[in-house]
């Protein structure tokens, strides 16, 4: 079984995060054999658009600076919006160790968050050529990745308990015909300090690691 470190942060600004994972990745190109890495965290709003997304899915200018934050970057996928109260995970994995092959690692990934809504006995559900996780029809979990070299990083958010207003100012991963929503709407009581404890033990499970939390 292969080691994964374990970073359970508080909040972090996106840059930052974005930053560190970068970071990690580069170290890992360079050096295969170092452990593999999971970063859960929560970011303050902030809009992120996929390196191929469409502006068009902003229902703002993203080039007024002073009205909310906007980032490109280098993942797939289209628009989405980050905010406390939604679990952001980054893992940062070497895929030789696992499996090659970057479809098997979305639907990895899509199990994770499905076999964590299920510890709540919620259905999780996938949509056949959509990246995602649903719930009775409304999506409540994003993906976007980007692999260099096949070490993995960016990853998934899961709507826990956020305030949605700010999806309403996007057409959340550009699709226009079904809403997203927040587990919250399921369980009014739930919280991200306690889901990170399923989220990681799930993930673990998935992908066939042993945890080493790191502490500051």
């Amino acid at each position: 079984m292969n080691r994964c470190l374990l970073y359970n942060q508080v909040e972090m600004p996106y840059v930052d995060a974005w930053m560190w994972q970068k970071e990690l990745q580069t170290q890992r190109v360079k050096q295969p054999s170092l452990d593999d890495v999971l970063i859960l965290l929560e970011h303050p709003p902030v809009y992120t658009l996929g390196r191929g997304a469409s502006s068009e899915f902003l229902k703002f200018d993203p080039s007024d600076k002073n009205t909310y934050e906007v980032h490109r970057v280098e993942r797939g996928g289209e628009v989405t919006y980050h905010c406390p109260g939604q679990l952001v995970g980054y893992p940062i994995l070497n895929l030789v160790r696992h499996h090659q092959d970057l479809h098997w690692y979305l639907r990895q990934l899509e199990e994770v968050l499905i076999r964590v809504l299920a510890v709540y006995n919620l259905q999780g559900e996938r949509i056949p050529s959509l990246t995602g996780v649903w719930l009775e029809g409304k999506k409540v979990a994003a993906i976007g990745i980007k692999v260099t070299r096949w070490i993995t990083m960016h990853g998934f958010s899961l709507n826990v308990c956020p305030d949605m207003e700010g999806f309403e100012r996007i057409v959340p991963c550009g699709i226009s015909d079904k809403d997203v929503a927040s587990l919250a709407n399921w369980i009014p009581s739930i919280t991200c300090a306690e889901i990170r404890i399923h989220v990681a033990s799930c993930f673990a499970e998935v992908f066939n690691l042993e945890l080493i939390e790191q502490f500051p």
